[in-house]
């Protein structure tokens, strides 16, 4: 979908719009990042929100979310949505050695700094929930808060395989309504709460059009290490960083048909952090869209509950 650009790179959309910046990595790459309610005086009084997407997705993820945080009426917010290296409108990685959470989570550290952040409100989707963990434990000063979706200090292998599945069996589609039904037909057991527009807006996320083809939009290497795992491969767990989590609240979402974030990892993270808030999103799987509006007022409670 092509959207109208305006004055100073600003993109309108459903007339919202945000900014686009493209900043350099600590190793030369030239990264991408959206920033929403950047032009509005209000959004300055409040924490801004940083969005973290997963495996292979990117900021697009987060757009209703965005939209919806940035221009609520009594506390709008600044929402930064980024783009990995090898994902969107990031540069893919020639040392693909290098698409590892330690240097992804370096990658956050400097869109913070290229975008004057210096405390903020984070949300982590999946890998993006990892990366969270490391920026924890790497800078704990810049998180205000932090809300994992669908991701915890264990991951669930038959989860993992699954997204190896289905992400190597991603092929290029001739239209998005091909891609729409490629959704609808891997996910729609597991997310039965998602309307239409829910699942366009998954395939417009997801899926680029390239050389007159639909295709998914990052660099196939980041599958690479999940070729080597099978059933019977031990995932090391996160317990020890999770523990940087202790000094701020916390939110977690598990999807009620998650098979990444078990009920019990995150019975013992609430074990770990007594504060912490959880929160079921009901007929969804992984990973849940925050912007449905049952999490998007338990979001929102919780976003205004820091500051």
């Amino acid at each position: 979908m092509l959207l109208p650009t305006c004055a100073k790179g600003d993109i309108v959309t459903n007339g919202i719009s945000f900014q686009e910046h493209r900043f350099s990595s600590s190793d030369g790459l030239q990264l991408y990042a959206r920033d929403y309610g950047h032009a509005d005086p209000q959004t300055a009084a409040s924490l801004p929100i940083v969005c973290l997407p997963g495996l292979s997705r990117n900021s697009r993820d987060f757009h209703r979310l965005a939209m919806q945080l940035s221009t609520q009426p009594q506390r709008p917010r600044r929402v930064i949505a980024l783009d990995y290296r090898g994902r969107g409108s990031s540069d893919w990685d020639t040392d693909k050695s290098r698409y590892q959470l330690p240097v992804e989570a370096q990658d956050v550290l400097s869109a913070c700094e290229n975008l004057g952040i210096a405390k903020a409100i984070f949300i982590g989707t999946s890998r993006g929930g990892l990366i969270l963990h490391f920026l924890a434990a790497m800078r704990p000063a810049l998180l205000a808060g932090a809300a994992l979706n669908d991701i915890g200090p264990v991951i669930e292998i038959a989860g993992l395989l699954q997204i190896r599945h289905y992400l190597q069996a991603q092929q290029p589609l001739q239209s998005f309504e091909q891609a729409i039904e490629s959704l609808k037909k891997t996910h729609s057991a597991a997310f039965p709460a998602l309307d239409d527009d829910d699942w366009a807006d998954m395939a417009q996320a997801i899926f680029r059009e390239k050389d007159g083809v639909i295709t998914a939009d990052f660099d196939p290497a980041l599958i690479e290490p999940l070729k080597s795992i099978d059933a019977d491969t031990q995932v090391p767990d996160l317990w020890a960083l999770y523990q940087g989590f202790q000094t701020m609240p916390l939110m977690v979402i598990r999807g009620e048909n998650s098979n990444i974030l078990s009920e019990a990892t995150v019975l013992e993270m609430g074990k770990r952090h007594p504060g912490v808030k959880v929160v079921t999103a009901a007929g969804q799987g992984h990973a849940p869209l925050l912007h449905r509006p049952d999490l998007l007022t338990d979001m929102t409670a919780f976003i205004d509950g820091i500051s």
